[in-house]
């Protein structure tokens, strides 16, 4: 059943609050304790280091992007019908998705450039900042910074934060990870990928075809670039819900501003997490309540269920996006049947 659905294997962690339920398995071709990239689930451990540094008043989320990168970079980044708005974006607009900054590995009709998955599949190049972001000035913005109900999925915002974290504290965003999060967590099987002849990482399936890009993922660290395991996952996963990385309280902010995505799948983004849509047929008598986390275009997740106190990691290690539906059934099954 799984490769009818171009899912070759998959993890799934699931534990409560207070550990008393623990469970953790693979199937097909990947075991529970397999390292796996952990795609876009990267991008909430940005958020978290960015809560941190704001704590550490060391930036401001309504800070303009211009006070920390160069002019040269962010220069015609955001010009929309004639007017430059490049100066006026802001950090929280990048961790909302809401800057208007269109997604560097978007498809350019003008141009009949490739894009997304094709670009990685067809040639394995590396795609740094600088690289992206040139890119994605040659991409018309989809809404004035900061409009009104407006959201695009971007992940030149997050590239851009990779950016601002590295200029703030003067290191490689790989090495910040580490200092912020790998090792107060003690996580022994997480890294940012940046070894091209690493091949531990179990490989990546776009529908039928194995994906093998290490150029790719070792250039895209802050938005999709960490290897970790399910149950290392999970360890993040509860600390940033339960204050470890900054106050409890501060969560209300993060979920204070969702809109909705479409796309890549249908959910609401708020500031720096996700929510999952779950319709209230799904669970007429018994509302499911908040999914808050991640998804990976790998086929990854990171989630949790306030209602039930319940916590989902793991992947199904498909980039098309066949399999995301799985995981989502899996996880919202668990959640009713509790």
């Amino acid at each position: 059943m799984l490769k009818r659905n171009c899912v070759y294997g998959a993890v799934l962690c699931v534990e409560n609050g207070d550990f008393s339920i623990s469970w953790s398995g693979g199937a097909g071709n990947i075991k529970a304790d397999d390292r796996y990239f952990i795609g876009s689930v990267t991008k909430m451990y940005i958020t978290a280091v960015m809560m941190i540094l704001r704590e550490e008043k060391s930036l401001d989320f309504s800070d303009k992007i211009s006070r920390y990168l160069p002019e040269e970079l962010i220069r015609g980044i955001h010009v929309l019908n004639g007017v430059d708005y490049s100066n006026e974006i802001t950090i929280a607009q990048l961790l909302s998705n809401t800057s208007g900054i269109p997604d560097y590995l978007l498809y350019n009709k003008n141009k009949e450039e490739e894009a997304g998955i094709d670009i990685i599949i067809k040639k394995d190049q590396p795609w740094p900042l600088e690289q992206a972001v040139q890119r994605a000035k040659k991409l018309k913005p989809r809404f004035r910074p900061g409009q009104k109900g407006k959201v695009h999925y971007s992940d030149t915002n997050y590239q851009l934060l990779g950016g601002i974290i590295e200029a703030v504290t003067g290191k490689w965003i790989g090495d910040v990870f580490n200092e912020y999060i790998f090792q107060p967590l003690q996580l022994k099987d997480t890294y940012a990928y940046h070894d091209i002849n690493d091949t531990s990482p179990v490989p990546i399936y776009y529908k039928r075809q194995e994906v093998y890009a290490p150029r790719y993922m070792a250039s895209i660290t802050a938005e999709g670039g960490i290897v970790s395991t399910a149950k290392e996952v999970m360890i993040f996963l509860k600390a940033f819900f339960n204050g470890f990385f900054f106050p409890k309280d501060r969560l209300d902010e993060l979920k204070k501003n969702w809109n909705m995505i479409y796309f890549p799948g249908q959910f609401f983004f708020g500031m720096g997490i996700e929510k999952l849509w779950t319709p209230r047929l799904i669970s007429p008598f018994k509302p499911i309540g908040e999914v808050l986390g991640f998804w990976g275009q790998t086929g990854a997740f990171a989630f949790y269920n306030p209602e039930t106190d319940f916590y989902f990691t793991g992947t199904v290690n498909q980039a098309s996006g066949f399999g995301h539906s799985k995981a989502y059934n899996a996880i919202i099954k668990i959640i009713k049947a509790l």
